[in-house]
């Protein structure tokens, strides 16, 4: 049986998913493997160009279906025992999926592991993290980069990691009913984490392992529609883990000066 699937979602990111292919190319994992490649209606050629790739499977999309769902197809058209989702803007260095593997291997309550993941310049991005929350929120963005830093050094089981580098066990994410479709972008994977430790099951952050994310290239393409889809499944989580809270939540949004749900202003 296939040890992992790797799983790589795109949209309108062609250079990046095949500098990102690229990656994998020149860094394999010992492990055995396969990499299915969701394109999600790209109008750059990004499918023809992953195509180019001996071994890369390739599902194109008639209409971008979002993140969630698109992971879940990918999931779904594959046979690995491990899954690896990784975001098409990210750089795969030598020995990062093995790496990721031996953890899980290591720990049979762990169910999710993901890596340190910094930007181009080194810094550590926001890819773990206590349970979405207005409280966890408002705690999130008053750590400053240095205490950040260092947290992000810690070998830790947050509450979630990034599916921009994630692996899990297939079992636990079958077990869980995979990703939920009604977060077309962004939380999904907070959700995601959510569902598994209600199992009883670990997520663990292993800061020794590292990828580069090169964040926000398919966003940047459609900065509004992103905004948009972020307050859409913000809500969408709170509505879901947090009932009581989506009222101050509109309201909140509302002040910030963003009128209609999910519109930004």
């Amino acid at each position: 049986m296939t040890r992992v699937s790797i799983v790589i979602v795109s949209f309108n990111a062609r250079a990046d998913l095949e500098r990102c292919l690229e990656s994998l190319h020149a860094n394999p994992p010992a492990a055995s493997h396969e990499i299915v490649v969701v394109d999600n209606a790209s109008q750059d050629g990004s499918a023809e160009a992953a195509r180019k790739w001996s071994g890369v499977q390739v599902i194109e999309n008639a209409a971008n279906v979002g993140f969630a769902r698109a992971n879940n197809l990918g999931i779904r058209a594959t046979h690995g025992e491990q899954l690896l989702l990784l975001n098409s803007d990210t750089r795969v260095p030598p020995g990062l999926v093995d790496a990721l593997l031996a953890e899980l291997d290591a720990d049979a309550t762990v169910a999710v592991v993901g890596p340190r993941i910094v930007d181009g310049d080194g810094r550590a991005e926001l890819s773990f993290g206590r349970m979405m929350g207005p409280l966890n929120e408002f705690r999130q963005k008053r750590l400053g980069r240095g205490s950040f830093e260092a947290l992000a050094r810690r070998r830790q089981y947050p509450d979630w990691v990034s599916a921009a580098c994630l692996l899990v066990r297939r079992a636990d994410a079958e077990a869980v009913g995979l990703f939920d479709e009604r977060f077309f972008m962004y939380t999904e994977d907070v959700d995601f984490c959510a569902s598994i430790r209600a199992r009883g099951r670990r997520i663990l952050f292993a800061p020794d392992v590292e990828i580069v994310h090169l964040r926000g290239r398919s966003a940047a393409s459609a900065p509004l529609e992103t905004s948009a889809a972020y307050r859409r499944s913000q809500i969408a989580f709170y509505e879901k883990h947090h009932p009581r809270w989506v009222p101050w939540l509109r309201l909140y949004l509302r002040l910030r000066g963003i009128g209609k749900a999910g519109e930004a202003g």
